[in-house]
């Protein structure tokens, strides 16, 4: 099984992606998590992007490095773990390159369309919801600092990319409430996938 944890800034993914892989483990499943961007070569440029004094990558170049980052998650992690028959939760995959990249002027469904040409389509995507306004309070950002990633006007676009995310997999959660209240619906909804 392959589920994605998704939502803007301090929704508590890693969060809620530990306390997941835990409870499914301590049931005796396998488990691999992993994260997007990667550590690895193009994901590593791709966060400094946000942090760079001489502004982010140009967006058609971020893109790509966002891409080939993937290609290589999915054909050394993603692929082999799902083919041996264990879950892999993944915190932020490709609906997070539809929010943020399309936040900037790219067509999210242009996104999704080179995304789906090579990257596995996960069986259970939850989005993590949380007004702006408390995701910035998470994060410790004052509205105008923080890195490029993380200033209002961006985050209220990727919310609204979030929010407009559609299939039978995706699932939207309220983020808003204590993190054990989130990983019970999480646990709930994750376990009747499985069932």
């Amino acid at each position: 099984m392959f589920i994605v944890f998704e939502g803007i800034d301090g929704t508590g993914k890693s969060t809620q992606l530990k306390m997941l892989s835990t409870a499914l483990e301590e049931l005796g499943h396998s488990v691999t998590t992993s994260f997007e961007p990667t550590n690895g070569t193009y994901g590593s440029l791709v966060r400094k992007s946000a942090t760079r004094p001489e502004g982010r990558y140009p967006l058609s170049e971020e893109f790509d490095l966002l891409l080939k980052d993937r290609a290589e998650h999915v054909d050394t992690l993603i692929n082999p773990t799902l083919q041996r028959g264990e879950i892999v939760i993944l915190d932020r995959y490709y609906y997070s390159t539809m929010a943020y990249q399309g936040a900037s002027g790219m067509d999210p469904e242009f996104i999704l369309a080179e995304n789906q040409k090579f990257a596995p389509e996960p069986d259970l995507v939850i989005v993590l919801t949380l007004p702006v306004e408390v995701s910035l309070q998470r994060i410790g950002v004052r509205d105008g600092e923080g890195d490029a990633f993380e200033k209002r006007e961006s985050l209220e676009k990727c919310a609204d990319i979030f929010l407009g995310l559609d299939g039978a997999n995706i699932h939207f959660i309220d983020a808003e409430r204590s993190p054990e209240l989130v990983h019970e619906e999480v646990r709930r909804l994750t376990l009747g996938y499985m069932a």
